[in-house]
């Protein structure tokens, strides 16, 4: 092990909670290059958390948040072994749905009306996060999970989004 400075630098627009896509490149230790693909917007609660919170989880130790870290492994692959780690998000797509400063999340009645407002635009970012992890699957990247979600996504609401990925990830320009 190796001591040394290192620098982040985090934007601030990525501490808006809302409705994220995001892409990860990890540079394996054989210098492999390694995506994942992920959003925001949880699917059971009207919450849609910033990317910068979904950054942290990816790589830590809770079982039910570190879907990169169990992706990597099942690859044999230690994050800490890694060369580089990069997030790629855009959003956020939509903000989260507010909520009233009463909110409580034992008031199930409130619960459920958020949910209803959440749920859509939670489907829609779902539909989106498949299409980016299939394009860029198509385009020839290692992408290490499949986003086996049930929607499809509108072509005119994703030809920005895939647009603006493609500035990150040029294969996608096809």
């Amino acid at each position: 092990m190796t001591v040394g400075t290192h620098k982040l630098t985090l934007p601030a627009e990525m501490l808006r909670r809302g409705f994220w896509l995001y892409a990860w490149r990890v540079v394996g230790p054989a210098g492999e290059e390694l995506l994942y693909v992920g959003r925001t917007g949880d699917n059971s609660s009207p919450n849609a958390s910033p990317a910068y919170i979904r950054m942290g989880q990816h790589l830590g130790s809770l079982d039910t948040q570190n879907a990169l870290r169990k992706h990597l492994a099942k690859r044999d692959i230690f994050p800490e072994q890694c060369r580089h780690f990069e997030l790629v998000c855009h959003g956020p797509i939509y903000p989260e749905i507010e909520k009233p400063a009463n909110f409580s999340r034992e008031d199930r009645l409130l619960r459920k009306e958020l949910m209803e407002k959440h749920i859509p635009l939670r489907n829609i970012v779902g539909a989106m996060e498949k299409q980016l992890a299939n394009d860029l699957a198509a385009a020839d990247y290692t992408v290490l999970n499949t986003v086996p979600w049930p929607h499809d996504v509108d072509p005119e609401l994703w030809k920005p989004i895939r647009a603006a990925f493609a500035e990150h990830f040029p294969k996608l320009r096809g």
